[in-house]
C-alpha cells in the first residue's frame, strides 16, 4: 500500500471509529428532538401540520368517542414523552414501546383516508402522505435503538 493509501486507511479507521462511538447517541438524540419538537407543536393550535389528519385519524379509530382537545393533547403528551425518554435515555424499553405504538397509528391514514394521502394511488403521495411514509425511518431507528437496551453497541 502506498503512502496515500495508508493515510486514507488511517483516516477511514478514525472516522468509522468516531461514528461507531457516537452514532447511537446521535441517533437517539436526533429522534428524541424530533418527537419532542413535533409533540410540543401539537399543544398550540394550528402549529402542527399533522394536527388535522391526526385528530381525524384518532377520532375515527376511537369511534368519535373522544373530544378533539383530548385527542390532540394526548398525542402531544405521548410524543413529548417519547422525546424526553430518548433525549435523556430513560425508560428506553417503555419509550420505544410508545414509539412503535405511535407509529402504528401514524400509518392508519394510508388506509383510512387514501385520497388525502395520495395524489395518484399508490405512487404519488401528498405532503401529508410523505409526512406519514417518512416514519419508516423512525421505525428503523427505533429498531436499532432497541438493539441497545441490553448493552448493544456499534462496532467499526
Amino acid at each position: 500500500m502506498n503512502l496515500r493509501g495508508k493515510k486514507f486507511e488511517k483516516t477511514d479507521i478514525a472516522i468509522t471509529g468516531w461514528m461507531a462511538k457516537n452514532g447511537l447517541l446521535l441517533l437517539r438524540m436526533s429522534i428524541g428532538i424530533i418527537f419532542f419538537w413535533f409533540g410540543i407543536l401539537k399543544y398550540f393550535e394550528g402549529l402542527s401540520p399533522a394536527e388535522g389528519l391526526a385528530i381525524k385519524t384518532i377520532d375515527t379509530l376511537t369511534f368519535n368517542l373522544l373530544p378533539e382537545k383530548l385527542i390532540i393533547y394526548g398525542l402531544a403528551t405521548w410524543e413529548v414523552l417519547i422525546g424526553i425518554g430518548l433525549i435523556f435515555n430513560i425508560f428506553l424499553r417503555e419509550t420505544l414501546l410508545l414509539l412503535f405504538l405511535q407509529m402504528l397509528g401514524t400509518f392508519a391514514p394510508l388506509f383510512l383516508f387514501t385520497p388525502e394521502v395520495f395524489h395518484v394511488f399508490p405512487v404519488s403521495l401528498t405532503l401529508e402522505g410523505q409526512y406519514i411514509v417518512k416514519n419508516i425511518i423512525l421505525i428503523s431507528s427505533g429498531i436499532v435503538l432497541g438493539a441497545t437496551v441490553r448493552g448493544g453497541k456499534l462496532v467499526p
